[in-house]
């Protein structure tokens, strides 16, 4: 064969040979440049999620500080009026008499009514229990406010939020006479039920930061998603059982208003989902949340209340020590857990 023929079957293989090598350097770009977008967005998608999530606590605290700040706004001009009121009162000798008379009235009808009411709630047909989850918030406050005008005492399970609003919130909690719950410190699902020792871990966390603020022990625990929930891999009865060597109880719940989810039902969803079932049960645990996203429970609150003393032989109460719990799982009657 010729010299000039071999050098061009020469060229046509180095050719082919470069061909070959584009082509596989093209295949490995087409891949590579994609995995590396998709990495890329990921990253970034992340980093907006965990912005936005400290944007939102961002202002939740910043809501809470303002209904904190108008809370003392109010309590400062009541009692820059209570001096005017009392100048009133020096001046109309009358006045201050009727005033007098009526106090005493008063007072003898609690001090002869007290165990009286205490036996017809004990007795009621229906006992209703408001229970708040995820709080507290800038909501808090107005329920708060709410439970006050009609004397009705609630049950609020709380999350580890921190910063002055929110302790001020956890001690009004208390201050006025509600029953302090537990509903986890991070409410994070993830976390808290990946394990019994972190599931610990977040119990304690939270007891420990309540009795810090508070000076409450808080034996009464509610789970993020419930008993019954349906993203822990762990068994729930592990969890139980943990608490109970705390001499901790749980409670779920056996109504809903149905505000737990991220859709904004309406005042009258509210109501009705929150009165259904009332008195045709026994013992009624029902379930409200007081988070900063829930303006229509603040709304629906007084109808439910007003609906639900407006039933005979019913009552409003908060969980206490002797509440039997409501429980969405069994445990064995030797672990001492009474099941409704």
């Amino acid at each position: 064969m010729p010299a000039a023929d071999v050098r061009k079957a020469e060229y046509r293989k180095r050719r082919v040979k470069w061909l070959k090598k584009g082509i596989v350097l093209m295949r490995f770009l087409l891949f590579l440049i994609p995995a590396a977008l998709c990495v890329f967005l990921f990253c970034r998608l992340e980093s907006l999620s965990k912005t936005l999530e400290k944007l939102s606590a961002r202002v939740e605290t910043v809501a809470g500080e303002n209904a904190l700040l108008k809370a003392q706004v109010q309590a400062l001009m009541q009692k820059s009026s209570e001096p005017e009121e009392e100048a009133r009162r020096e001046t109309d000798p009358e006045e201050e008499a009727r005033s007098a008379a009526a106090s005493a009235g008063e007072g003898a009808v609690a001090a002869g009514g007290g165990a009286d009411q205490e036996d017809a709630e004990r007795n009621a047909a229906h006992k209703v229990y408001l229970t708040f989850d995820d709080g507290p918030s800038s909501n808090t406050e107005k329920i708060l406010d709410i439970l006050d005008e009609y004397n009705v005492k609630a049950t609020f399970f709380v999350v580890g939020k921190e910063g002055e609003w929110a302790q001020d919130a956890l001690r009004d909690i208390v201050a006025r006479g509600h029953t302090l719950g537990m509903h986890s410190y991070s409410h994070r699902y993830a976390d808290i039920y990946s394990s019994v020792e972190s599931f610990a871990e977040d119990f304690v966390k939270l007891r420990g930061y309540l009795e810090e603020v508070t000076g409450v022990v808080s034996s009464v625990y509610r789970f993020p998603g419930g008993s019954s929930n349906t993203v822990s891999d762990i068994d729930m009865h592990e969890f139980a059982e943990y608490l109970l060597s705390w001499d901790v109880r749980f409670f779920d719940w056996n109504a809903a208003s149905g505000d737990g989810g991220r859709k904004l039902l309406t005042v009258d969803e509210l109501v009705e989902n929150s009165l259904d079932g009332i008195e045709k049960r026994e013992t009624t645990v029902l379930l409200l949340h007081d988070a900063a996203g829930k303006p229509t429970t603040v709304e629906a609150l007084p109808e439910i209340i007003e609906s639900i003393l407006a039933m005979e032989d019913t009552v409003i109460l908060p969980i206490t020590e002797d509440t039997t719990p409501v429980q969405h799982i069994h445990l064995d009657e030797k672990n001492g857990m009474e099941v409704e």
